[in-house]
């Protein structure tokens, strides 16, 4: 593979011009495809073959005019202090909005409150309930606006109006906090560069990925009903991913220039060399991102295909776009150095930390370790959940009319569940419904149920039960199990079933099924380490210590996510407007992204030790020397990346945030805890036991070059002709 690339970069470097105006057409061909072409993103997360959807699908064939699948919306009305929402005034106001809202746009059904009986105990508060007929993903601004606006006159008059449910939520945006990343990592490339034009090339080239993933994303929104994530989180990979990957290639470039190889040469042997380490790097992340679709989840699945797809472009890009702007560039990538020093140092801080960490390898390896452990202490108390109100912003409309309605009707007012009682196999219908309704009041948790609303054919019914418990609470979910065991009874006695559903009990489906997913995912995905590792370091203990050190990351990072999102700590530091359980799909998203890129950092520092090992270096030495010659970079790419992710801390979204709370701190952990602390002071300790494998499996796995070494030895060998190779290998 090295010795393809090797040519291609030398083709890339040639044909420059024609390179360039490849992927310039591409870009522009994706970019008016997805202006033309692109769809409607979907805040929906539900999954098909939960009891929730399907009960969602039932009532979808057998009782349309429910619009269960609708975009939902609630009103909570409060009357001034002083007034009631019954008295002459507030009733005329309550019903005139009533009027408003039937008026909006997509509107199907408005529940009056007088009819409803939704009024509080002190008649100051009174709820409507607002169904549409297009789900939420389908409404579009203005109509999110309409609805908002019908308020208008009854906020004139004094009263105070909020909005609830999901037809309020729009889809997040980022808005420019991908920017501050970008700038971040910048001026970390000019530091490690000290040249700006050699810092600009692995911007430019990750900016033109990142463009032409995200055409090639909302061209595909066009055609596929896409979450509303998927592109922020291949936003986030592809903008790290290509600064990185460019980084390493660039960095080998210049080397070769400083040995006074030719422009054209330097960019084959660094696209060879550093470009397979990437090749490597870039497949994990996109099979742990792929691997996604493993585990049963459309949504989840979506998001990771289309971020593994946004990285194999970012790859593409370093292998054939990256060697043609080198062309361009040519030795101007070595020029135009900013001093950062007065002279150089004999003896890098990457080595001095090296030795230290060699002489004190048992504190270094007790502290890392201790220290680890400590901070994953919190994830011992993770509740994972989906958003809802309650977790909005605290001057939001949406976390308004949640305390409103919490403070007058009960925090289950804010999460009713939707039962779906079929009754065809009935002999008396209506006794039936009576006896579901009865044993359903009869449960723990349970403020109210509504009478049954009844379809066409009376062989469906719907019942509306208010919990006691908020949405996102464990007795709510306990009350959801509950209803659902009562159906069997059900069933024995009058032949009838019943089936929860709702946004409450679809997100309480949800979390269920990811958290079931977590752990078979784990195991894919650290078995998958283990194998791609051994198949690179040719050693049994280096890829044990690797996965490892990557369980360890996730497990420290579980813990500051729920100490952060959870608990609440530093939320006013980082700017999290609000805590809740944290988002059921966050543990495997993590898992997969940040076992792509720990396996990054294993790649581009150990790889460097054990070609020092090979070489006959004795092991401290080989581990000095490699990690002289990795650490730098590694910094460098680590850096970028938690910049780049820590931006997004600053979105609105509060998923979105803790994404890129969670990818950042990983990205630290993992890089200066695991990879740069934990690593040499393992590999000390071992010495060549670190390299150990059995003779048996030694003979059976091929042989995966990453560094390029056996190409670099036969373009160094004496007499060899570069032109030779080259022509030979066509």
């Amino acid at each position: 593979m090295a010795t393809f690339l090797y040519r291609l970069g030398r083709l890339s470097f040639r044909r420059r011009a024609l390179v360039a105006a490849v992927w310039a057409a591409v870009l522009v061909a994706l970019g008016l495809g997805a202006l033309t072409l692109s769809g409607q993103l979907s805040n929906s997360v539900t999954i098909p073959g939960t009891e929730s959807q399907r009960a969602i699908d039932q009532l979808t064939e057998k009782f349309p005019q429910a619009n269960a699948g609708g975009a939902t919306a609630r009103v909570v009305i409060e009357a001034p202090a002083g007034t009631t929402v019954t008295d002459a005034k507030g009733k005329a106001a309550v019903e005139s909005l009533v009027g408003q809202l039937k008026t909006a746009p997509k509107v199907a059904v408005v529940v009056d409150p007088f009819q409803a009986q939704s009024i509080s105990p002190d008649k100051r508060v009174a709820l409507a309930q607002v169904s549409y007929g297009a789900k939420a993903y389908e409404l579009t601004d203005g109509d999110r606006q309409a609805l908002l606006d019908a308020a208008s006159a009854t906020r004139a008059a004094g009263f105070t109006v909020e909005f609830g449910g999901d037809a309020v939520q729009g889809i997040p945006e980022t808005g420019a906090t991908e920017g501050l990343g970008v700038a971040v990592a910048a001026v970390v490339l000019i530091i490690t560069f000290g040249s700006l034009v050699a810092a600009g090339i692995p911007l430019l080239t990750a900016l033109i990925g990142v463009g032409t993933g995200m055409g090639g994303i909302f061209l595909a929104s066009g055609f596929l009903e896409l979450n509303s994530n998927t592109p922020i989180l291949a936003l986030m990979i592809g903008l790290a991913v290509g600064i990185d990957y460019a980084l390493f290639i660039v960095s080998r470039y210049r080397h070769e220039l400083s040995l006074g190889r030719a422009p054209e040469e330097a960019a084959g042997r660094a696209t060879g060399t550093a470009g397979s380490a990437v090749v490597f790097a870039g497949l994990t992340v996109i099979i742990a991102l792929a691997g996604l679709t493993v585990i049963g989840i459309p949504f989840l699945g979506q998001m990771g295909v289309a971020a593994a797809v946004t990285v194999a472009v970012a790859v593409l890009i370093a292998l054939t776009l990256l060697p043609a702007i080198l062309g361009f560039a040519g030795h101007r990538v070595a020029g135009g150095r900013i001093r950062l020093r007065r002279k150089p140092v004999e003896t890098t801080h990457g080595e001095r930390w090296a030795r230290f960490v060699a002489r004190h390898r048992w504190p270094v390896l007790l502290v890392a370790v201790a220290g680890m452990a400590v901070v994953a202490l919190p994830a011992l108390g993770m509740q994972l959940g989906l958003p809802n109100d309650s977790t909005a912003a605290p001057e939001s409309t949406q976390r308004k009319a949640y305390e409103i309605a919490s403070r007058s009707f009960g925090e289950g007012s804010n999460g009713p569940l939707l039962v779906v009682v079929d009754t065809g196999a009935s002999v008396n219908r209506q006794a039936a419904l009576g006896q579901a309704a009865a044993d359903i009041q009869k449960l723990p948790d349970v403020a109210a149920v509504t009478p049954p609303r009844v379809n066409q054919n009376g062989d469906t019914a719907l019942l509306t039960v208010i919990p006691k418990s908020g949405p996102s609470s464990t007795q709510t979910e306990d009350l959801v199990a509950a209803i659902r065991a009562e159906s069997g009874v059900l069933e024995n006695a009058t032949g009838a079933k019943l089936a929860v559903t709702g946004q409450t009990a679809a997100n309480i489906d949800v979390s269920a099924k990811l958290s079931d997913a977590m752990l078979p995912y784990l195991a894919l995905i650290v078995g998958l380490a283990f194998v791609l590792l051994m198949l690179v370091f040719r050693s049994v203990v280096v890829p044990l210590k690797a996965t490892i050190g990557f369980l360890g990351s996730v497990a420290a990072t579980f813990g500051a996510v729920v100490a952060v999102f959870q608990w609440g700590w530093l939320t006013d530091l980082l700017g999290v407007k609000s805590t809740g359980p944290i988002m059921s799909m966050l543990p495997i998203l993590l898992i997969g992204v940040l076992f792509g890129l720990a396996m990054d950092y294993q790649v581009f520092l150990v790889t460097r030790m054990r070609e020092e090992h090979v070489h006959g270096a004795e092991p401290q030495e080989a581990m000095v020397t490699g990690f002289r010659h990795g650490a730098r970079v590694v910094v460098a790419a680590a850096l970028i990346m938690i910049s780049v992710f820590a931006g997004f801390v600053l979105a609105e979204s509060a998923l979105i945030q803790s994404i890129g709370f969670a990818l950042a701190f990983g990205v630290l952990v993992d890089a200066f805890v695991v990879r740069m602390t934990l690593v040499p002071a393992v590999m000390s300790l071992l010495g060549r036991g670190a390299w150990w494998l059995p003779k048996w499996l030694d003979r059976i796995l091929p042989d995966v070059d990453v560094e390029g070494e056996k190409l670099t030895k036969h373009l160094d060998a004496p007499g060899e002709d570069e032109r030779e190779l080259v022509g030979a290998s066509r």
